[in-house]
């Protein structure tokens, strides 16, 4: 995060209005907040988090598309999740004040913001609101992991896109995707570890069953629960 850090800024008043839990706040820590928040571009490739590094903020999307991922006990690197806008992370690595288990990589250049990690701890003394949405947060992603090992285990790649896709619509971690995510098919397949044209064949069966519809620079969205139950009948 050093060089990260070198070369932020503060965050502009509209960046840090759309912050979702900014609004559980009063006065006193919003400002404490805002005060201490900075916001950095990270382009493609770089690298915001990484394995066996201690935190030293936590961290938010507010524009672009992350990846969180490791290395097996092979070497082979496993993608537990996607990070679209909205999405805040790290909260339980930030409470503990351990290293990181994952990296986070920017797949596209993005505008990331960060909270001190001392920051973050004084909310969770003083602020009855930011303590509830972290708690929402833990909850929420241990469903999104339990999730994601769920994925894993699913040979059929139109399967895997599907449920993918339904977890990067999350209404809680993710509020800023809305109902259409930005993102190419390429980095779609770095999510899930198929070509990019098997993710096109894969796009276009849940397009032809009603479940999304591709549009220009995304995917919109049609039908939520089916995506996060859909069932290939090739599997």
């Amino acid at each position: 995060m050093a060089g990260l850090r070198a070369r932020s800024r503060a965050a502009h008043t509209d960046e840090f209005d759309a912050v979702p839990w900014v609004a559980r706040l009063d006065d006193e820590d919003r400002l404490l907040a805002q005060q201490t928040m900075r916001v950095v571009e990270v382009a493609a490739g770089e690298t915001v988090c990484r394995v066996g590094r201690a935190p030293t903020y936590w961290f938010g999307l507010l524009d672009g598309l992350l990846k969180m991922s490791n290395d097996s006990a092979v070497g082979m690197p496993i993608t537990f999740t996607g990070v679209p806008p909205g999405g805040w992370f790290g909260e339980g690595t930030a409470l503990k004040r351990e290293p990181y288990r994952y990296n986070i990589e920017a797949l596209r250049s993005s505008l990331v913001a960060g909270i001190p990690v001392e920051t973050f701890h004084l909310l969770l003394e003083r602020s009855i609101g930011f303590n509830r949405f972290i708690l929402q947060q833990l909850n929420e992603r241990l469903g999104q992991f339990i999730g994601a090992r769920e994925i894993d285990r699913l040979s059929d790649p139109d399967s895997r896109v599907a449920r993918s896709l339904g977890a990067l619509f999350h209404p809680v971690l993710y509020p800023g995707v809305g109902s259409l995510l930005k993102i190419t098919q390429q980095e779609l397949g770095y999510l899930v570890g198929l070509s990019r044209q098997r993710v096109n064949v894969a796009l276009r069966t849940l397009q032809a069953v009603g479940l999304i519809r591709i549009e220009y620079g995304g995917v919109r969205v049609l039908d939520l629960e089916g995506l996060r139950r859909y069932q290939s009948r090739a599997a």
